[in-house]
């Protein structure tokens, strides 16, 4: 059986996007579970390779389709726009926000065409595409819009070790999220959680919901909403099979047993127990999309950028997670 393909999007050129990518491209886990396709401008992924140290043989190719990995070559798809943008490391520029969705899009095409099998995505930089004037606010969003799914449909799963967690808002303001929070919305973030973990296998998923409140209100002293937004959404959900529980604690909820994925109402519920538990080993899953898609939940570390110390182990992560994922024939769809 051939080795899934996998397309790592090389995200900021002037952060550790694609020294990451390239060292996840050239780790021998990645080249044992898949054949990882980097997808980038030609020109900074060999800057990041110069600066560290690395010297790999480049195929670099116009379409996806035209990869060979007969060899030790690395892959590369072209996503520069020809501009020949110079690139200086650790600097915000609308040029280097354009040139991070430019490869995420690239890739997104060759997986929506099924030139490759899935996606995984290295760090952008927010600033540098709010200075490009484009309308951002997470991969899960752009997937959708870039797929032509309803971006409401398409929501971030945090994965890390046995641990999922499920956002049903992510970034947006606190004030946006509350408005985002109804029952149709929160019936609807576990749908699809549900679908996803089935397809990654799971045949009898468990699903653990947040409350939104402290102490998930603590029957109404502290909010309503998990007694008029969030419980009956659960009900609900339960009407049609699926296995879910709720709502707790959020501060609490991480450490109950016998649970497939955790569904939190705002970002930091979820990202500030991950960021705790794996820093550098997280990777994000957008489901509810027609395309496997992931990305790493750290930034584009405009502090070390160029230096070749960065870790590439949430992109590895990342990769190896979905090359599974792609050999069993299952997706988070």
């Amino acid at each position: 059986m051939s080795l899934p393909r996998i397309a790592i999007a090389t995200g900021d050129p002037a952060g550790i996007g694609p020294e990451i990518a390239l060292k996840a491209a050239l780790d021998a886990r990645v080249r044992a579970a898949c054949r990882p396709l980097l997808v980038g401008d030609p020109a900074a992924v060999e800057l990041h390779a110069r600066a560290s140290r690395l010297s790999p043989r480049f195929r670099v190719i116009a379409n996806a389709g035209d990869a060979d990995w007969s060899g030790s070559v690395v892959n590369l798809l072209n996503a520069s726009d020809g501009a020949n943008m110079a690139v200086k490391f650790g600097t915000v520029d609308a040029a280097y926000g354009r040139a991070s969705l430019a490869s995420a899009r690239r890739a997104i095409q060759a997986a929506h065409a099924g030139d490759v099998d899935a996606v995984v995505a290295a760090p952008q930089t927010e600033r540098s595409i709010a200075a490009a004037g484009v309308a951002f606010d997470g991969y899960p969003s752009f997937v959708a819009r870039e797929t032509g799914t309803p971006v409401n449909d398409v929501y971030l799963m945090i994965c890390f070790d046995e641990t999922r967690i499920v956002h049903a808002t992510l970034h947006v303001s606190v004030r946006e999220a509350l408005a985002l929070i109804t029952r149709e919305h929160v019936e609807r973030v576990i749908r699809v959680t549900d679908t996803a973990l089935k397809k990654l296998g799971l045949a009898k998923p468990r699903i653990f919901v947040s409350g939104l409140n402290p102490h998930a209100g603590e029957e109404g002293m502290f909010g309503a909403e998990e007694i008029e937004i969030i419980a009956p959404a659960i009900r609900q959900a339960a009407v049609s099979g699926i296995a879910a529980s709720g709502p707790f604690g959020a501060d609490t909820m991480f450490r109950k047993k016998g649970c497939d994925a955790f569904i939190v109402m705002l970002h930091d519920q979820g990202h500030i127990a991950a960021k705790l538990q794996a820093f550098n080993r997280t990777a994000g899953l957008s489901i509810g999309s027609p395309i496997l898609f992931s990305s790493v939940a750290h930034g584009s570390a405009h502090d070390i950028a160029g230096q070749g110390i960065a870790d590439a182990g949430a992109v590895i992560e990342a990769v190896t997670r979905l090359a599974r994922v792609s050999d069993g024939k299952s997706d988070a769809r």
